[in-house]
């Protein structure tokens, strides 16, 4: 433990990860690959919260977008994170990995009400915890979620996973000359407004103090690399 750069973290994963290739959907051969990715690091002892979206079910703005109303699209996106949860949490138990679902919703008998005690309680005891619906309100991302849980669950770092292989100056997709960046501050990320996440999340983490490591969850043994102090992805923390 005393050689690990990082003994807890918070790891985000988006909804559209889940899907894999797919536009839509659960991709059995991701979650195993993300439950192998994680049980690297847990067999290290490290405390894993995560947070996970639903984009690749439902995304609140974009229901909006199509006439539904916007806190209807993001209460049902709500629900689509627990779905991706419960997905995971399943892969990750088959796994041999102690695993709970937590929800800002209420949800008896399906997974259990977010208490940041008792999710404290179980990180401490080796369980893997997974956070679902976000913050529980509407008009809040995942990503701002993501932001919370690490605060309040005292991490070392947030990983937000991604496709790239961290933060560019542009979607590295479309224009492959874009600038890659080693590390940044929040105000560099606002100012630039490099899209990594929105500026919610950005201003939470900055103003309590909390890293945020931008990574590409893709790559064999990322997760592995990052607790053990690899230079991989690009670090976000205050100037």
């Amino acid at each position: 433990m005393s050689s690990l750069a990082y003994s807890k973290i918070l790891l985000k994963y988006s909804g559209e990860a889940v899907a894999g290739n797919q536009e839509q959907g659960i991709d059995p051969q991701i979650l195993r690959f993300m439950s192998n990715e994680i049980k690297s690091i847990v067999n290290l002892n490290v405390s894993v919260g995560l947070v996970i979206g639903g984009g690749n079910l439902f995304r609140g703005e974009q229901l909006n977008q199509d006439g539904i109303d916007r806190v209807a699209g993001d209460h049902m996106g709500m629900l689509a994170t627990m779905m991706n949860g419960i997905a995971l949490r399943d892969s990750l138990e088959r796994n041999g990995i102690k695993t709970r679902v937590m929800s800002a919703i209420p949800m008896p008998g399906v997974v259990e009400h977010f208490d940041r005690r008792i999710a404290m309680q179980l990180l401490d005891a080796g369980f893997v915890v997974i956070f679902t619906a976000g913050t529980g309100n509407p008009f809040f991302t995942t990503d701002t979620a993501a932001c919370l849980r690490a605060i309040e669950i005292n991490a070392d770092v947030m990983l937000k996973a991604t496709k790239v292989d961290g933060v560019f100056s542009e979607d590295p997709n479309i224009n492959p000359k874009a600038t890659f960046y080693n590390s940044l501050s929040f105000e560099e990320a606002i100012s630039k407004n490099l899209k990594v996440m929105d500026t919610t999340a950005l201003t939470l983490a900055r103003d309590n103090g909390m890293k945020i490591k931008v990574f590409n969850f893709k790559k064999e043994n990322a997760l592995l690399d990052i607790v053990k102090g690899e230079t991989i992805g690009t670090l976000l923390e205050n100037g």
